[in-house]
């Protein structure tokens, strides 16, 4: 099974910095983690710290915030949680939702979806 990479561009929320990045499209993860290196350098300020659970089942706290993504022509606000040395940068289910975009699990390709209406 082949993994799904993404061509993404991540805004600060003023829209007055951005920076391309190509992330692991991660359906297991809420989140998106980018560099908390990046972050910074966007302007980018830390809202908040969440607790996480790994898949060894440690607890690690990191902090997140708030910035827009940008993918295939979708732009939307989402959380954006600061990764340290040693974790991986990727795209969760938060920022693909926001945008409108769902894992294709047969091809392995982003496509569009429409928006459920709750009546």
């Amino acid at each position: 099974m082949g993994h799904t990479y993404a061509k993404v561009k991540i805004h600060n929320l003023s829209l007055s910095a951005h920076t391309d990045l190509e992330l692991l499209v991660d359906s297991g993860s809420t989140y998106t983690w980018v560099s908390k290196d990046i972050l910074e350098r966007l302007g980018i300020e830390r809202i908040g710290e969440r607790e996480f659970k790994t898949i060894e089942g440690r607890l690690p706290k990191r902090h997140i915030g708030m910035g827009i993504i940008e993918l295939m022509k979708r732009k939307a606000p989402t959380i954006l949680v600061f990764a340290e040395e040693g974790d991986a940068e990727v795209l969760g289910v938060h920022a693909l939702e926001g945008l409108g975009l769902e894992l294709d699990p047969v091809t392995k390709q982003l496509k569009k979806v429409g928006a459920i209406l709750a009546v």
